[in-house]
């Protein structure tokens, strides 16, 4: 499907209706947009993380802990490091 879009003063512009529809991509979601061979690629952040799951193999010091404390956990560990 092909459609037109107009690039703005600030390099911004709409993806039309029917193609964001048929990709699934909503108002207020977040993209991933790159370069490939002088094309821009755009592509729903959230597919990519479903595609990428289970792609890499959890640390066991991560096993059965909840995100939020392994988050908290990696934020003083690596201050620790910095001696803040």
């Amino acid at each position: 499907m092909n459609q037109s879009a107009t690039i703005t003063s600030k390099m911004q512009f709409t993806i039309p209706i029917k193609i964001a529809r048929k990709v699934g991509i909503k108002s207020g979601e977040k993209v991933s947009v790159s370069e490939e061979n002088g094309k821009i690629i755009i592509a729903s952040v959230k597919n990519l993380i479903t595609e990428l799951a289970g792609s890499l193999s959890l640390p066991n010091r991560w096993k059965g802990k909840d995100i939020d404390s392994i988050i908290r956990e990696s934020k003083q560990k690596h201050f620790r490091s910095k001696n803040i």
